[in-house]
């Protein structure tokens, strides 16, 4: 919590604040910032005649799944905040806040979790896990060329082979197709 009644009472008047925050609960499907690992915020906080504008910088990491090895994947968070605070918040386009006192808090955590990844690769160029055997295809080739095709299409297949049997596949205008 950031005291400022004195900021209230001079619009146009700015107070820088750094600090850390530890991290609690953010997590995005697969990737998340560590329980307890440290959030370092820092921002400048400007009176403004309608509330308070918070701008500056704020920094994490973060750990996840590879979607394609299931390896681990590491990675840091840099996000610009601009962010308004009132106290009468109607539109959805402020943080709300009460009193003389800014909880950072609400900011930080939406403004990290809508930076998290939500397909995390250990590389660009991870080859993933093998369809047929799950061996991981980064380490080396395990044997099975491409990926088996998917059962579900099964009878979509089937009727593509149907017609491709009776001509070059197209529907013909004389059967009925009701």
């Amino acid at each position: 919590m950031v005291p400022v009644a004195e900021l209230l009472r001079r619009p146009g008047a700015h107070r820088h604040v750094t600090t850390e925050a530890v991290a609690r609960d953010l997590r995005v499907i697969d990737s998340e910032v560590p329980e307890g690992s440290l959030i370092s915020v820092d921002v400048e906080i400007e009176a403004m005649t309608d509330g308070l504008m918070v701008t500056g910088q704020i920094e994490t990491s973060w750990v996840a799944v590879c979607r394609r090895c299931l390896g681990p994947v590491e990675g840091s968070v840099s996000v610009t905040a601009r962010e308004m605070h009132r106290h009468a918040v109607d539109d959805g386009e402020a943080f709300a806040f009460e009193g003389d006192l800014l909880d950072l808090e609400p900011m930080v955590r939406e403004l990290v979790m809508a930076e998290l990844p939500l397909a995390p690769v250990c590389r660009p160029d991870c080859a993933g896990l093998c369809p047929v055997c799950g061996a991981d295809r980064n380490t080396g080739p395990c044997g099975h060329e491409g990926t088996p095709p998917d059962p579900r299409w099964g009878p979509l297949a089937a009727l593509a082979d149907d017609l491709a049997r009776q001509g070059d596949g197209a529907p013909r205008a004389d059967r009925d197709h009701g």
